[in-house]
């Protein structure tokens, strides 16, 4: 392409700015003086709950909080037991299986697909045991699991579904919304990812009694009749009685993962831009694509297959015979940032809990971890900063 354009900064792997609808909206509530759970909150969680084909919507403090309450809730609900298994990919954000154990469960881990990068249903049923309670696939950089097989086996095994949505809004998978298949999905908006709120997270339900249990836990188990400061607004005398009576009442163990409606509005704002993001987001994708394809005897660029919707909160790159490490370096200084693909079983912290030998029962995985690596794919880059990390990607080949 001839590169006429040389970086003096670093060409970020994510981004964010702040819009006039954002700055609108937080001065909006700046002037309500309302932080705590309010209008903004709900409008949030109303919009983004219809946007995924769901009833109920709980805007949390993260993604990974959104997670860590949904199987905490499931686990109450449905009596589960400390050590009962719960099914995690073997590439995914850390988080997705942390989140069992701190609920002192399990994580049982299934490789993943070598061009999806997704959990491989093929090998689900394998891992099944007696103990196992639920499956969380991840879907990954924007792309949907195969969700069909996913939910088959969940039926016949009589096995629950948190969709773990972090790194994938908006998306469907033979026609349906990413986060609507099981029985929760969980969605993270934190400044990476598609819609940013700074740090947060959502988690959707059709079942009421597991929306109300959500909110519930995130506010330290506080008794249902009184989730928020309105709930004692406008009622008649003998229901304020029992809401005062109850109002500092705690039914279960819980934690504070509330968000705030700065973050909320912020939310608001970004969920109105989501089309022209996403529609970015693949254009960018796009041009990647096109332009390192010869380069495909080097690399594997993303799978995007028919039957769903791939909407890049990044661009996943795996090498196919060599370790990634010298073209990272490269790249980085070349003040192109990358990052890793989600590794998880090669954490030092999980060698210390589950032993060294843990990576290579996972072939996949390994090969992804060793070789793979995402560029920035979001929709705050440049036209000349995308044409630049190609013509940097192809220098580096053509010195091999």
């Amino acid at each position: 392409m001839g590169k006429t354009f040389k970086p003096n900064y670093q060409i970020g792997s994510a981004g964010f700015r702040f819009g006039a609808k954002e700055k609108k909206y937080v001065a909006e509530v700046l002037k309500s003086h309302r932080l705590s759970y309010g209008p903004w909150s709900e409008k949030f969680e109303k919009i983004f709950a219809r946007e995924h084909n769901s009833k109920f919507a709980v805007f949390s403090n993260s993604g990974t909080s959104a997670l860590h309450m949904a199987l905490a809730v499931m686990k109450e609900k449905y009596k589960w037991k400390d050590g009962d298994e719960i099914i995690v990919p073997a590439v995914t954000f850390i988080a997705t299986s942390n989140i069992v154990i701190f609920n002192r469960m399990k994580p049982v881990f299934v490789d993943v697909d070598s061009r999806t990068y997704n959990i491989d249903s093929s090998k689900i049923e394998k891992a099944i045991t007696s103990k196992t309670r639920a499956i969380i696939p991840a879907h990954l950089f924007g792309l949907p699991c195969d969700m069909d097989p996913i939910m088959k086996i969940a039926k016949k095994h009589n096995l629950k579904i948190i969709e773990d949505s972090c790194e994938c809004m908006f998306a469907t998978y033979r026609g349906k919304k990413v986060g609507s298949f099981g029985d929760i999905g969980c969605f993270s908006t934190y400044v990476a990812h598609f819609l940013v709120t700074g740090v947060g997270g959502l988690a959707i339900t059709n079942n009421s009694e597991l929306a109300i249990m959500m909110r519930s836990f995130m506010n330290h188990g506080r008794d249902s009749i009184y989730l928020n400061v309105d709930a004692d607004n406008n009622v008649s005398s003998a229901k304020l009685k029992i809401i005062t009576a109850r109002r500092f009442s705690f039914v279960r163990l819980g934690h504070s993962m509330r968000a705030t409606e700065l973050e909320a509005a912020i939310g608001v704002a970004q969920f109105e831009g989501r089309e022209r993001n996403i529609k970015r987001r693949k254009e960018i994708a796009k041009f990647y694509t096109k332009n390192l394809a010869d380069l495909q005897d080097y690399i594997q660029l993303p799978t995007v297959p028919a039957d769903r919707d791939h909407n890049f909160m990044m661009y996943p790159i795996v090498l196919k015979n060599m370790r990634k490490r010298e073209l990272v370096n490269f790249l980085e200084a070349r003040n192109v940032e990358t990052r890793e693909m989600v590794p998880l079983i090669n954490q030092p912290v999980y060698k210390k809990i589950f032993g060294n030998d843990l990576e290579k029962k996972f072939p996949v995985a390994r090969w992804i971890n060793e070789s793979g690596f995402y560029i920035g794919c979001h929709p705050y880059l440049k036209t000349k900063e995308i044409k630049y990390i190609v013509d940097i990607i192809h220098d580096f080949f053509a010195k091999r």
